[in-house]
């Protein structure tokens, strides 16, 4: 048998009705309508929000990242380099040294040295020399003399207590007190318990045993009646209860929570589903066309704008730079590098005449410096003025020079 004869048509799915079949197309074009222009602003929203990015706001934001490292970080931080830090430096320097040295200096050489020599050491010398022989002495006279004359009479107090008073309160309590108390009191009160209130008691036991069991059969079959009625009465009251429970519960599930289940279950969950499965595919297709249309306008936007600019860049901008930068800027940059070389040059020839001229004059008020001296050596070039070149033509300096002259130097 050929299966592809009984295929289900596109858009339908197993366990559906071809109802919800028919239905799904016409809901999905009504919500590719509505969705389309949504598609197409939020397109076009986002496009310009790239291009912004791109064009004004990363630019904007280094502009500004520039501004602030220029006009409040750069100067901040030299601030804080060159004021605040030699600031710190200098009020640190000037809290050590008028709040801590003096305090160190005055720990140092006036609270320890009188607590040394004016404290410790006379405490230490007493200690010593006074209070331990004096201590010593105590000792030994508590040691040989008070102590043996305290036990001597503690011994003869204790004796005297023994014989004036142990020994009597002895013997009257031995040959006495218990005498009396026993056969004054205990054997009289044992004899009045035993043969008089021990039997009356036992009677009275007795009698009121025998009334109390009977008073608690008669309560006792009592109680057992009311609480068989009472118990009868709370089941019944239950079982109506319970039917009246089940009866209600069987009306809500049936009138309310069934409808509501099935309601729930075959209308609203496929409604919905077909809803946000036709919002999902309508926006697939919106974004297909939106990019469609977007391609289509910044293709006609090259053709229009981009691609005549870039032909002019190419064929017109371009030969006029390269014309202007080998026809004008070169030569001028290749003249302006020449008249600086040549001013550079006359510069350092009028230098170098100033130096000889100063060295002539100095000659001609001084005369010519003395021979040269033994172990010097010949030929040294002289360094000029304000630098280290040295120039092999110049003179080399006179040893001597007159205070009042500032350009001469001595060798």
């Amino acid at each position: 048998m050929d299966h592809s004869k009984h295929q289900a048509p596109q858009g339908y799915e197993p366990g559906e009705g071809i109802l919800t079949t028919l239905i799904r197309i016409p809901v999905r074009i009504v919500v590719l309508v509505l969705v389309l222009p949504a598609r197409m602003v939020w397109d076009a929203l986002t496009a310009l929000w790239h291009a912004a990015d791109r064009v004004l706001l990363r630019p904007l934001g280094r502009a500004l990242l520039w501004l602030l490292d220029t006009l409040v970080l750069t100067p901040l931080a030299w601030l804080y380099t060159w004021v605040l830090t030699p600031l710190g430096k200098a009020a640190a320097w000037l809290a050590v040294a008028l709040l801590i040295w003096p305090w160190i200096g005055l720990w140092r050489y006036v609270i320890v040295p009188v607590a040394r020599y004016g404290i410790a050491a006379p405490a230490v010398w007493l200690y010593a020399h006074v209070l331990t022989p004096l201590g010593h002495g105590l000792r030994w006279i508590g040691t040989a003399l008070l102590l043996p004359a305290l036990h001597g009479l503690g011994n003869g107090i204790g004796w005297l207590i023994t014989v004036l008073l142990i020994l009597p309160l002895q013997f009257l309590w031995r040959y006495v007190a218990v005498p009396v108390v026993r056969y004054g009191l205990v054997v009289p009160v044992v004899w009045l318990y035993e043969a008089v209130l021990r039997p009356v008691g036992r009677g009275t036991a007795r009698v009121l045993s025998t009334l109390r069991q009977g008073t608690a059969w008669t309560l006792g079959m009592l109680w057992q009646g009311t609480a068989w009625v009472l118990a009868q009465l709370w089941r019944g009251i239950a079982a109506t209860g319970r039917g009246l429970g089940l009866a209600v519960a069987w009306l809500v599930m049936t009138l309310l929570v069934a409808p509501l289940v099935w309601a729930y279950r075959h209308i609203l969950t496929p409604v919905g589903r077909e809803i946000a499965a036709a919002f999902e595919v309508a926006w697939r297709i919106a974004g297909y066309l939106s990019r469609a249309v977007g391609r289509a306008l910044a293709t006609i936007a090259w053709y229009l704008i981009g691609a005549p600019f870039s032909w002019a860049y190419r064929t017109v901008c371009t030969p006029v730079g390269h014309f202007l930068r080998d026809a004008v800027w070169a030569p001028a940059r290749r003249a302006a590098a020449e008249a600086g070389r040549a001013a550079r040059a006359a510069l350092a020839t009028a230098r170098e005449t100033v130096r000889q001229a100063r060295r002539d004059a100095w000659r001609a008020l001084v005369g010519a410096p003395g021979g040269a001296r033994s172990g010097e050596p010949r030929g040294i070039p002289a360094r000029t003025l304000g630098s280290t070149t040295t120039v092999p033509s110049a003179a080399q300096a006179s040893e001597t020079a007159l205070s009042g002259d500032p350009f001469a130097k001595q060798g």
